[in-house]
């Protein structure tokens, strides 16, 4: 049998109309791949977009067991609290006997761990323009030595301090308790007169902005308190649980220092007042603490509406993101704050305590 070998044509011996029609399948061809690659590119990118729409609901701001108790307007969360504190309903609440039960004895001296941050220089702040201009400039501050708690305060913890001094309960313990699944959760709902009442009680204090900073950093300035790469596996933040978690669950995200949950979680309360910076270049304005002023309107009063107007009063800061917030605000150098009889679902606190001098 002969093999047939196909001869190719050479162009030359093509006809005009021939060579036209060859260029219109070529151009045709040509086109119909770009088509299909555009189309392919616009699913995958329609495909990414639904995958991103589904990991912001399914770890959205607020706590998945019961949205349409957390879902409220700025400043809601304020004008709940005060109706609370007015019903004065924590006379509801945990015996000292149900108080000392929540927990075994050596959970109990977990919990009240606390580790030392020696004496030293370190860098406070950060010369990154593209941080909130509250946190700028880096400059070195000098901290005694101090101790803090390894953890952040816990409903536990926090239940002995209301069954002792009779303190109102927060405002998310339903019928004056919290849920049992979140006994090692932090307390959520608390001021800052709650958060330092509660220090005080346990023979401590709040720590000072500085202090906090150093404990969650270190020396080195890094970003968070495990290095300078964000790493979502390492903290409770906006991308992944969608509510508290155990203060013992990420201990591969401390600090250098051994301290948990210094990003995410919750965000804590610290001693000092929301000022500025030496040097810095943030406008003044953002220091002044904001009032809101009831609209006039009738039906704008219905609905909790009103402006903000400046006062003298301060803010008080507010350190280590959470559970809501973005990476960025778990930064170990970025500043929050709020009124000091604010409270949220977000809102907890840790303390510290002085070394006492050794006798000589």
């Amino acid at each position: 049998m002969n093999n047939m070998k196909t001869k190719r044509i050479p162009s030359s011996s093509l006809s005009k109309e021939e060579i036209a029609v060859r260029k219109r399948y070529i151009g045709a061809t040509f086109v119909t791949c770009v088509v299909l690659a555009l189309v392919g590119g616009t699913i995958h990118v329609v495909q990414l977009g639904a995958n991103r729409m589904a990991e912001l609901k399914a770890s959205g701001g607020y706590d998945r067991e019961d949205p349409t108790k957390n879902i409220r307007a700025a400043g809601e969360d304020l004008f709940r609290n005060q109706q609370h504190e007015h019903k004065a309903t924590h006379k509801i609440t945990y015996t000292l006997d149900e108080a000392a039960a929540l927990l075994p004895s050596k959970q109990w001296a977990v919990l009240e761990e606390a580790v030392t941050v020696p004496a030293g220089e370190f860098d406070m702040g950060t010369d990154n323009l593209k941080t909130d201009a509250q946190n700028r400039p880096a400059h070195t501050v000098y901290v005694p030595e101090f101790y803090i708690d390894k953890y952040p305060t816990t409903n536990a913890q926090y239940a002995q301090f209301v069954a002792q001094t009779d303190r109102r309960v927060p405002l998310n313990w339903v019928e004056g308790k919290f849920k049992p699944d979140k006994v090692l959760h932090p307390v959520t709902m608390v001021t800052w007169f709650d958060a330092k009442a509660y220090c005080e009680w346990a023979g401590k204090r709040l720590p000072t902005e500085a202090e906090w900073e150093k404990a969650a950093r270190g020396n080195d300035g890094r970003r968070w308190p495990w290095g300078d790469v964000m790493d979502t596996k390492r903290l409770n933040n906006y991308y992944n649980v969608g509510k508290t978690t155990s203060v013992f669950t990420y201990d591969n995200g401390v600090s250098p220092y051994g301290v948990y949950d210094m990003a995410g979680n919750v965000q804590e309360w610290v001693f000092d007042s929301f000022e500025k910076y030496k040097d810095s270049d943030a406008p003044s304005v953002i220091f002044s603490a904001k009032k809101v002023v009831p609209s006039k309107d009738k039906e704008d009063r219905k609905a909790k509406m009103g402006s903000f107007i400046n006062t003298d009063k301060k803010y008080k800061v507010m350190r280590g993101g959470s559970w809501k917030g973005d990476p960025f605000s778990a930064s170990s150098y970025h500043r929050g704050y709020a009124w000091p009889n604010s409270t949220s679902d977000f809102f907890g606190f840790r303390c510290a305590r002085d070394v006492q001098p050794k006798n000589i």
